[in-house]
């Protein structure tokens, strides 16, 4: 009997399992057309092609999806990448990513780069101290378009977007979800201004400097009586950053347009620099200590030094210390100026062409190809070249010029491991380059002082580059770096076009002309004598300890990929947690 219902309970199952896989094939297998002698059941039809539908219903339906799904589906085919990459897709998203944006700008893509911009934006921090050390967002104002460039001052962050409106975020005390109060950064914001072209503060590293915030910004002026209408002229504005009050205001003739504002010099002597948009710079003096008087005040406005004794050239960007100003030209030429004794002989190593009776002349460097953009620290620099290669210069005490040592730079020095940079930072005494690795994530690498946790995952510091433990947003453009807090600016212009040139074989690091199609084998980069290099610094080490630390830092010196740097740190962590682990063993043989 056991065995009887034995046989019935298999049967049964065979049974069942061959009804289901029956299911399963006509289910996944439906014909394409009637089958014969079937007399053309219903339901059985060609499948229907989404070419056959509306081109505006399609749109309609794929502006639905989220951006990151959009641009993959317009990688599958022909016919979607056309439809994804139409402006009516776009107009449909920009319209509901930012709802109140009425004009979508200018240019060949208008409605997909507005949508892109508004996606993208976003301002990302991470405290110093704490016992968080996690990478934070800010709040994201609605009526921004896109976030073009950002400043961090005393108490708060401001930041200006593409429509020219600048935004005030500010730090505040919030109730969490546990009920408690804490203090969070750039949780509220409120609308500064508009009309805003640039803005400029203190231009010294530590923010507690940062009391007044200057704004470049175009405001409409009312004609006269029986006059004509109202003209456009450029100003600026000054606001307290702790509370965004406008204590000053000084408006400019309409025939004269600027486009770049920055500050140098004492509080008592604050000089403002005003970039033309002919490329002229025209210099006026405040004194910051009687801004907040209620007072009329007359300056002058005058031509600057570099202008006036080099009137064919055309200056396209400015950057400014508290003691310098670097000027970068349409031809990609620098030309420096230094007010103090200490700092020109920290970047140029000698006083011997110092003139501290005019101090405004400006001194030209001596560089190999075109600059692009720069980054002006205290007593140090750096510069990009159209090649994507980075040149520092000046004191090198905490190895804040990665250049693998501690020596001052007298001149434009290249950091032969790094190039084609997205963003270059110089502080006090650190530096930070912001990079993308071959796969198109972004990385944060830092030399130099690493108190104060102003270097993450480095403490000691580094004299070479080396990539900090932060998580960096894959559309980060930008970065600054303040006492307490390391931001990160996040934004896609899809109109800014990789700018960097192919280096030609002639330009190489390390290749002479008389080498060039020798067919010889040898060494133009210097390699072997690199290599021995370090191991006659990882011999000068005493301990095993010390020797991972020097070998983390030649990894970080060597034209490595990035995963081939990873792996290598990874392994040396690994190696170094094993070895303290089990104690101090005995040191390697040496040979």
């Amino acid at each position: 009997m056991v065995r009887r219902s034995r046989r019935r309970r298999l049967q049964r199952f065979t049974r069942l399992c061959g009804r289901e896989e029956g299911l399963r094939v006509k289910r996944s297998c439906p014909p394409c057309g009637p089958e014969p002698g079937s007399g053309g059941k219903k339901g059985r039809g060609n499948p229907v092609s989404v070419q056959l539908f509306p081109p505006e219903l399609v749109e309609h339906i794929i502006s639905f999806l989220p951006v990151r799904d959009i641009v993959a589906l317009g990688q599958t085919c022909r016919y979607f990448r056309e439809v994804c990459d139409g402006e009516g897709v776009w107009r449909r998203i920009c319209r509901r990513l930012s709802p109140r944006l009425r004009e979508q700008g200018a240019g060949a893509r208008p409605w997909k780069r507005a949508a892109i911009l508004n996606y993208t934006k976003g301002l990302y921090f991470q405290a110093f101290g704490g016992r968080r050390r996690c990478l934070s967002k800010s709040v994201a104002p609605l009526l921004a378009h896109g976030y073009r460039r950002f400043l961090p001052t005393k108490d708060h962050v401001f930041i200006l977007d593409y429509a020219g409106t600048l935004f005030f975020l500010k730090n505040a005390l919030v109730s969490s979800t546990l009920g408690q109060i804490q203090w969070k950064r750039a949780c509220r914001y409120v609308v500064l201004c508009r009309g805003a072209k640039d803005f400029a503060s203190d231009p010294r590293s530590d923010t507690v400097y940062r009391k007044y915030l200057y704004v470049l910004a175009t405001r409409e002026q009312p004609g006269g009586v029986g006059g004509p209408g109202g003209r456009a002229c450029d100003c600026v504005e000054v606001y307290l950053q702790s509370s965004g009050q406008r204590v000053f205001k000084m408006t400019f003739h309409h025939s004269m347009h600027f486009k770049q504002i920055v500050l140098v010099g004492q509080e008592t002597q604050r000089a403002l620099l005003l970039l033309t948009e002919e490329g002229k710079i025209y210099s006026l003096v405040v004194n910051e200590t009687q801004l907040d008087q209620p007072r009329s005040y007359t300056v002058q406005l005058a031509l600057r030094k570099v202008s006036r004794c080099l009137p064919h050239l055309r200056v396209a960007r400015m950057a400014s210390n508290q003691s310098s100003t670097l000027y970068i030209t349409d031809q990609g030429g620098v030309y420096f100026e230094v007010h103090t004794p200490g700092v020109y002989r920290d970047l140029f190593g000698t006083l011997h062409a110092f003139d501290p009776l005019d101090q405004q002349m400006p001194l030209a460097l001596s560089l190999p190809a075109k600059i692009l953009f720069c980054a002006l620290g205290y007593n140090h620099l750096g510069l990009v070249d159209e090649f994507g290669r980075i040149f520092m210069q000046g004191n090198n005490r905490y190895g804040q010029l990665g250049t693998g040592d501690k020596m001052d730079r007298g001149e434009p020095t290249q950091v032969h491991y790094l190039q084609r940079p997205i963003a270059l930072w110089c502080g006090l005494n650190h530096s930070l380059v912001l990079s993308q690795s071959s796969d198109f994530s972004k990385e944060l690498l830092g030399c130099g002082c690493g108190a104060g946790g102003r270097l993450p995952g480095w403490p000691k510091g580094s004299a070479s580059f080396v990539k900090l433990h932060v998580k960096v947003p894959l559309c980060a453009c930008s970065l600054c770096s303040t006492r307490e807090c390391l931001y990160m600016l996040s934004s896609h212009d899809i109109e800014r076009r990789p700018t960097y040139r192919d280096l030609p074989a002639s330009k190489a690091t390390g290749t002479s002309e008389s080498t060039v199609g020798t067919g010889t084998s040898q060494d133009p980069g210097g390699t072997a004598r690199a290599c021995e290099e370090y191991l006659s610094q990882i011999h000068s080490c005493l301990t095993l300890q010390d020797r991972m630390e020097k070998m983390k830092e030649i990894v970080g010196w060597m034209p490595l990929l990035a995963a081939q740097k990873d792996f290598f740190w990874e392994a040396l962590n690994m190696l170094q947690r094993a070895a303290g682990g089990g104690g101090p063993g005995p040191t390697p043989p040496e040979s």
